[in-house]
């Protein structure tokens, strides 16, 4: 019993220990799946090695338990170096890969930094089960047994961390928790074992081909059990809301699936008759538990949605989807992975392996499925066929001999036929009369164009993250030329993140001006050549230079210097997008600004909470501490703000600003990108404006500033899209209420402040009446629930255009032409001459 408690707190250790590498690459070499995978290959691959090479020293080894107590303190102390270094280091590997490095260059250093940095913790973390398993043998000891506490100890580590504390302490405090559970494991093992010598395993017998083949066992199963995971990761992925907590459950399932069938296998091994039989069986039984689970996988979306009719919309309900989503698909596989791992293991012990080769061959075939399924089979030929090749090599693994019976034929002719005759396993929701313009299964995600019965197209990531449509064109050009205004002259912009393609579109409008955008996902970059074609679609006066590249790691590596740079609506809730939201993010765009230069960071209201907004305003206001914050556009249903850093002392110049108009209105193509935007005046660009720096400072108040270290968006931000607390415009108002805008901190160099805090205080008022508009079909009766409002709102400020322009349509489409006059005398820009 103490042995297998040791496992269980060695396991939750190693799991935590991976959870804090995979946090702190990503933030520095980028989301991209070079750096995904150089991770996963980097701890697969030094956990390999760890058991090949120390696991057969430890074989021959008097006293394999200090050898475990050895390889507990080398991860303790490597793991805390590691956790502290690690974050420079990272961000050299950055510099040193480049902004725009070549294929080579970049995979060579994604996969070689991690691998060196982590080789000496995660081969000692590899070397841990066989030396206790060593020690343990003359006991009695039974390897299934272990592997299953190890695997739960796993299980309990991925859920504690995730979950509970590193929301609450950072990456670098669960690095210290994670070697005071390596400690602990040391003391124990110490105080066990260090008096207890065993005797050495025999030398090792020469190779042989039945050796080789339980090698090539051994390597296949481990391929192909990661590899069947990456599958029901990226298919789950189309349906859950791809969160922090969605993989860690995930992976929780997969991970306690192993451990109950290594469990089971221990309890009911002898029912599956000799070696080679039983190996056969199990390797059967797992073509079929993927097969069927291949059925499952289709059901996928139901399963999720089917807590919420029970318990009710809410956290709690969408957190249970998940899991019963993960556990539907993981759990009859996986049972028997745990069980034909353990089995083989046993084989190979029979046959004079020590465990550490069998496990350091089994976990370089794992290292191997990520970039063999997940880069290339996955893209090339779909999940569906891809289920279908791993039913079928499954079933070849067994010997020839057993091919002769007719349920391994059918089974395989099952396989095929399904794979061949099924539709591609792929959700995308479809609207009434709507249509599949594009569908491209990438290698990170699935991105689909979908177009409605009105002809509105929308881009969608994992069939979740709505990244724009060809109907937002209006929000989407402010979102380029509000900050490119605010600048005095600006001559080279980057824009991080591209969506449908129209905000960098419309930033290229400026003929003098080099516009550079950088997008994760190549198939949204080349989605945007279908949103083009829209009539909407504004029409660059010079080629955009595209980059596929994280945002995090292209601003991070050497590059030039910008004027702009305008970061997109990254919803924070998608795992990974937090960490642009981090101090450290922000310090490294301060670093590629030119000298006078404008950075803006947009944000979604109605995809996070206002703690949320808290911790991302005080990271902001912690590198751009007088920082403004601007109002994108007037919708309640999708509010969208700006967080700007302006160049001086952070106030808009309007006397410049109205220079700059001047400019622009001269160039026809960018005046109708300026009027369709609605910012033709200094009012329209100015009062924008919704707080100053001390505004910023009083809402931010002491909520945790989201850093690299406390990632807090990354676990808070999930929060508001499994339970929304609020609408959208509830939260819009609140913020607003929250955040007064004064003109000193603001504006300076205008015809003075009264006129400016008019339009802010109109632009209030009419949100606010907004909230209490109810659409009705029939012109006359619209009018007549507005016009005492709105008409209010434009004697108090004749610039506000916003609530002139909806009584102009009415006026119009009632045929009245008194109120036609009437607001004509009160604002005579809002109603053209005729």
């Amino acid at each position: 019993m103490p042995a297998l408690c040791v496992m269980l707190l060695s396991g939750a250790a190693g799991l935590g220990w991976q959870v804090v590498w995979t946090a702190q690459f990503g933030a520095g070499l980028g989301h991209e799946i070079v750096a995904v995978l150089a991770v996963l290959a980097a701890f697969f691959g030094g956990l390999a090695l760890g058991a090949w090479g120390l696991g057969e020293t430890i074989a021959r080894s008097r006293w394999p338990g200090r050898w475990y107590v050895a390889c507990e303190l080398l991860l303790l102390l490597w793991g805390v170096a590691c956790a502290f270094v690690m974050p420079a280091l990272v961000q050299q590997g950055a510099r040193l890969i480049g902004a725009e490095p070549s294929a080579g260059w970049h995979w060579t250093v994604s996969f070689v930094l991690p691998f060196v940095l982590l080789l000496p913790a995660s081969a000692a973390m590899g070397a841990t089960l066989p030396a206790l398993e060593s020690q343990l043998r003359a006991a009695h000891s039974r390897l299934g047994a272990l592997y299953a506490a190890n695997t739960l100890g796993a299980v309990a580590g991925v859920l504690a961390v995730v979950f509970l504390v590193l929301p609450h302490w950072g990456l670098q405090r669960t690095a210290w928790l994670c070697a005071a559970a390596n400690a602990l494991c040391a003391a124990v093992g110490w105080l066990m074992w260090r008096d207890r010598p065993v005797t050495p395993s025999a030398a090792l017998v020469p190779q042989t081909h039945a050796q080789w083949r339980l090698a090539g066992l051994l390597l296949a199963t481990g391929a192909l059990g990661i590899g069947y995971e990456v599958l029901a990761v990226r298919v789950l992925s189309q349906v859950t809301e791809n969160t922090v907590y969605s993989y860690a459950l995930l992976l929780a399932m997969y991970l306690l699936g192993t451990a109950a069938g290594a469990a089971l296998y221990q309890r009911f091994a002898h029912r599956l008759g000799d070696a080679d039989l039983a190996r056969d069986r199990l390797l059967q039984a797992l073509a079929l538990a993927v097969l069927l689970s291949g059925f499952v996988l289709r059901e996928v979306d139901v399963l999720c949605a089917w807590p919420a009719r029970w318990l009710g919309e809410g956290a709690v309900a969408a957190l249970a989807g998940e899991t019963l989503a993960a556990a539907a698909v993981m759990w009859l596989p996986t049972l028997v992975m745990g069980a034909l791992f353990t089995h083989l293991c046993l084989q190979a012990q029979s046959r004079g392996w020590p465990l550490g080769r069998a496990l350091a061959v089994n976990t370089a075939g794992a290292a191997l499925a990520p970039a063999l399924v997940g880069v290339w089979l996955l893209p090339a030929l779909g999940a569906h066929l891809v289920l279908g090749l791993l039913v079928l090599a499954y079933l070849l693994l067994q010997l020839p001999a057993r091919w002769r019976r007719p349920q391994v034929v059918a089974l395989a002719a099952v396989a095929c036929v399904l794979a061949l005759a099924l539709p591609p396993l792929r959700f995308v929701e479809m609207p009434e009369g709507g249509q599949v313009r594009s569908y491209r299964d990438g290698v990170m995600a699935a991105v689909s164009v979908v177009e409605d019965g009105e002809g509105v197209s929308r881009l969608r990531i994992n069939n979740r993250a709505q990244e724009g449509s060809s109907a937002s064109g209006l929000v989407e050009w402010r979102l380029a030329q509000l900050p490119l205004l605010l600048h005095p002259a600006p001559r080279r912009a980057l824009l991080l993140g591209v969506g449908t393609g129209f905000t960098a579109a419309a930033a290229a409008q400026q003929p003098d001006l080099q516009v550079d955008a950088v997008e994760l996902l190549p198939e949204v970059a080349a989605a945007t050549a279908l949103f083009a074609q829209s009539p909407a679609a504004p029409h660059p006066a010079r080629p955009l230079h595209l980059v596929s590249a994280d945002a995090r790691r292209f601003v991070q590596a050497q590059g030039p210097a910008y004027d702009v740079v305008v970061a997109d609506l990254f919803h924070p809730a998608r795992s990974g997008a937090g960490s642009l939201y981090t101090v450290e993010q922000f310090s490294a765009v301060r670093e590629r600004l030119a000298p006078g230069g404008l950075f803006c960071q947009w944000l979604a209201i109605h995809q996070m909470d206002l703690q949320t907004l808290r911790s991302i305003v005080a990271a902001f206001q912690k590198v751009f501490p007088k920082a403004i914050a601007v109002l994108a556009s007037n919708s309640l249903d999708t509010p969208v703000i700006g967080l700007v850093a302006l160049p001086g002392d952070g106030r808009i110049d309007l006397a410049a600003l109205q220079g700059r108009l001047a400019q622009a209105q001269a160039l026809p193509g960018l005046a109708r990108g300026l009027a369709t935007a609605r910012l033709e005046d200094t009012f329209a660009v100015a009062g924008s404006a919704i707080a100053g720096p001390a505004a910023l400072r009083r809402f931010a108040g002491d909520a945790p500033v989201n850093t690299d270290d406390l990632p807090v968006v990354n676990h808070r931000a999930p929060w508001a899209t499994y339970a929304p607390e609020a609408l959208p415009r509830q939260r819009l108002l609140a913020l607003l209420d929250a955040l007064q805008p004064q003109y000193g901190e603001i504006a300076r160099d205008g015809d003075g402040p009264e006129r400016l805090s008019a339009y802010w205080d109109a632009r209030r008022r009419y949100l606010a009446f907004g909230t209490t508009v109810r659409p009705v079909a029939d012109p006359a009766a619209m009018l007549r629930q507005v016009q005492p409002t709105l008409m209010a709102l434009v004697r108090q400020s004749p610039e506000f255009r916003p609530a002139c322009e909806p009584l102009l349509a009415l006026a119009r489409a009632t045929q009245s032409p008194a109120l036609l006059a009437e607001l004509q005398a009160a604002h005579a820009r809002c109603v053209p001459a005729r």
